[in-house]
């Protein structure tokens, strides 16, 4: 694999195209690993609500980037799923790390003056939450969560939402997730999307939508940016 952005034909391909001004992240698999506490704040959700039988959870892989209830709904599974699986999630959430990498470009990126946003398919207090106890919500002028827009992911409201709150150039913005429903995301709200390929995404699923711009390690955004 490369060690730099690859760029699709997208807005940030060509000469003389303007340097990224803001960048809209996705938090799960992107900011954080947070893979094995999802996994066993899903079981434990699984377990209390289902009861028995082996929690599905490679399915609900499938959807990560949506919000809960969404997921649940696709799935077939219980609504009441969310309570158990929240709670746990709020328990685990010391364990979840940052990826190698992602506090120093964040500093970076605040550095060079571009302004930062979240937008998740968590809820917006678990995203903020969950931030702070990282000790790195002050990086960024906006977290949103599913919750805190009419249409969450794949729709575009909550990248427009936070692009707003920022005053953001769309044609100076991008979008940074791991799954097809940030791509779609970032798209209709008329950014460039990017795809982050450091975490558990499923790689093939995620170049097939075809992204603007493929990054492999978090650093290699600093090159959309200007030093």
């Amino acid at each position: 694999m490369t060690s730099h952005p690859i760029s699709h034909g997208g807005p940030l391909s060509g000469a003389g195209v303007a340097p990224v001004t803001s960048v809209v992240f996705d938090l799960d698999g992107v900011l954080v690993n947070s893979f094995a506490v999802m996994r066993e704040a899903f079981t434990l959700a699984y377990a209390e609500v289902v009861g028995d039988g082996e929690p599905p959870f490679e399915e609900y892989n499938r959807h990560l980037g949506r919000y809960f209830p969404d997921i649940m709904r696709i799935m077939g599974l219980p609504l009441e799923m969310e309570g158990p699986f929240v709670r746990e999630s709020y328990r685990l959430a010391h364990l979840v790390e940052m990826f190698d990498g992602v506090p120093e470009l964040l500093s970076e990126l605040r550095h060079r003056g571009i302004r930062l946003a979240v937008a998740t398919g968590k809820s917006g207090p678990r995203a903020r939450s969950l931030l702070d106890t990282l000790g790195i919500q002050g990086q960024f002028e906006v977290i949103l969560g599913s919750d805190e827009v009419a249409r969450p992911k794949p729709a575009p409201d909550i990248v427009l939402k936070a692009m707003d709150i920022m005053g953001a150039d769309p044609d100076r913005t991008v979008m940074v997730g791991d799954a097809v429903t940030d791509l779609a995301s970032a798209r209709g709200a008329g950014i460039t999307a990017v795809a982050a390929m450091w975490g558990e995404t499923d790689e093939k699923t995620l170049l097939a939508a075809e992204p603007d711009v493929i990054l492999h390690k978090p650093s290699e955004l600093l090159s959309l940016t200007v030093p």
